[in-house]
């Protein structure tokens, strides 16, 4: 397993703790994990307990697996891009929060929807509101690079598209702490075309075009339920939707995405161990 250079876990549970993650991420013979900071469906949160933050780093430094392997992500309420002001000033503080949270454990990464719309302003208008809000909250927190995850295409959010991700980059003040998630299911439902060489050759041309696999840092490895460009977020089991073995074989063959973090969000969780093991069968 030494010589294997791709990094599979699950997004696991931290009920209990979030030092509960290393004990469910071991379960499932994980070499990388995703989990939640805080509860992501509430924005207010207690901080941290010191002995929480103790433990969990005391559980970091036994553990075979590194921060560089670890990608928390952000709450689903915030809206980085809100039109309104007030809400986009709820949502960066919470956002500022959760980043703060990340540093306290000693991880380097924060993985965020981009934000939306709300087809109130135009896309640049909420991509330039989206920079300014990662500016603002990489100024308040040191150490943490902010992920930003491409999105399915559904409703106004922003994120669907290469160009849009490349766009917020674009703005960004700190280039080193700026990175990019690629979620499959989003990817394929979004209407790049994965599912054979030519589309998974084309697509990936694309994301090297307008964003740059230099700041690819993580990747949520997802099937979908529904084919290409369906604007559906509905994740599936490996093999089980829409992306086919052939996709997977090519994916874990693929040295891009060698050493960092690939996150399995399937809907059973009570098989991640068996399609951690089958992806990395997949592996020539």
């Amino acid at each position: 397993m030494n010589k294997i250079n791709k990094f599979i876990g699950a997004h696991v549970s931290v009920q209990g703790g979030v030092s509960k993650a290393f004990e469910n991420a071991e379960a499932i013979g994980a070499r990388a994990f995703a989990l939640f900071t805080k509860n992501q469906r509430r924005w207010d949160s207690k901080p941290l307990e010191e002995t929480e933050i103790e433990l969990f780093k005391t559980l970091l430094k036994s553990s075979k697996i590194s921060p560089d392997f670890i990608l928390p992500h952000n709450s689903y309420l915030q809206n980085l891009g809100s039109p309104d002001p007030e809400k986009r000033e709820k949502s960066l503080n919470s956002f500022i929060d959760e980043m703060t949270r990340c540093n306290q454990l000693g991880l380097n990464k924060i993985n965020i929807h981009p934000g939306s719309h709300l087809n109130e302003i135009t896309p640049d208008e909420c991509i330039a509101l989206i920079a300014d809000s990662i500016n603002i909250a990489h100024k308040r927190v040191p150490n943490v690079t902010v992920v930003l995850e491409n999105t399915a295409g559904q409703g106004s959010n922003i994120g669907s598209k290469f160009e849009e991700i490349g766009k917020i980059i674009d703005l960004i003040e700190d280039k080193n702490r700026i990175g990019v998630c690629i979620d499959t299911c989003h990817t394929l439902a979004s209407g790049y075309e994965l599912k054979d060489e030519k589309g998974y050759n084309k697509t990936l041309d694309e994301f090297e075009k307008y964003i740059g696999f230099k700041y690819l840092r993580g990747v949520h490895l997802n099937d979908s339920m529904f084919d290409t460009g369906s604007k559906k977020d509905r994740h599936q089991s490996i093999g089980k939707g829409k992306l086919g073995e052939e996709f997977f074989i090519r994916f874990m063959n693929d040295s891009r995405f060698d050493n960092i973090p690939i996150i399995l969000e399937t809907i059973d969780s009570s098989i991640w161990k068996e399609e951690i093991n089958y992806l990395y069968s997949l592996i020539k």
